[in-house]
């Protein structure tokens, strides 16, 4: 049996998930990366050698098959769940519940039915790891993020208390909670107005990208096995707290 790293990343057809699979590829790992869009899978196998798995996460039948399929595949050594974003940022009084059910789905809800149906998985090669992605948004709130943040929080409590009733099991769970993160789609998700998503990072000096992510999820996942990063909160320097951002005329 082949003792290659083999991994899940969630999210993976854009921004930091697909970022996550090159870096583990490139590290060594066998990634199975899943996501709706197949286009976008199918261009990410070309590009890094995944393997891939189209699936609705917030989909029971879809999670059921992509739990079969990772089965069937060999031994499993971590699950990253990425999958997420964020919808509106209207203040509690006019917010669309609507965007906080979505948002519930997709991150909270997501994390839970993956993480439930991969655990035997990585159960049956002797442990692992569980990694969520979270946001600095999970441990501190903002006016406007008030459903972004709730969801957030929720996943988080998702990773705390896993760790706790998994204690004493060779599975470590990991949370990584990212600041101010450019990347191609998630401000273009949350506002639907591409110039409205470029305002956000005006006059910042180097946001995060995709790949500072990604680097730090691999960090993790490669300490030595006594070793477990509970959580890890990462921001640019430009950015002091959710809300203390600075901005320079010109950039």
């Amino acid at each position: 049996m082949s003792t290659q790293p083999r991994a899940v990343v969630t999210g993976a057809s854009t921004g930091i998930g697909a970022a996550t699979v090159a870096e583990l590829q490139e590290r060594g790992y066998a990634v199975v990366a899943t996501a709706r869009r197949e286009e976008r899978l199918r261009a990410l196998a070309e590009k890094t050698g995944c393997e891939y798995v189209v699936a609705d996460l917030t989909d029971a039948d879809d999670v059921a098959r992509l739990a079969a399929t990772v089965a069937e595949g060999g031994p499993l050594t971590a699950l990253v769940n990425n999958a997420g974003g964020a919808r509106g940022a209207d203040p509690v009084e006019h917010g669309d519940v609507a965007d906080w059910e979505e948002m519930y789905r997709i991150n909270v809800l997501s994390t839970l039915r993956v993480t439930q149906a991969l655990l035997p998985s990585l159960r049956a090669d002797g442990g692992g790891d569980v990694l969520v992605l979270t946001s600095t948004a999970a441990h501190d709130t903002y006016p406007g993020g008030g459903g972004y943040v709730a969801a957030k929080h929720a996943e988080r409590i998702i990773a705390d208390t896993l760790r706790l009733e998994l204690n004493g099991e060779p599975i470590r769970v990991i949370e990584i909670a990212p600041g101010m993160v450019r990347t191609e789609e998630f401000s273009l998700n949350r506002l639907g107005d591409a110039g409205a998503a470029d305002a956000v990072y005006d006059g910042v000096e180097n946001p995060l990208t995709a790949e500072d992510i990604a680097d730090a999820i691999a960090w993790t996942l490669t300490r030595p096995r006594h070793v477990n990063i509970d959580s890890m909160s990462i921001r640019p320097v430009a950015q002091a707290s959710n809300t203390q951002v600075a901005r320079h005329a010109g950039l």
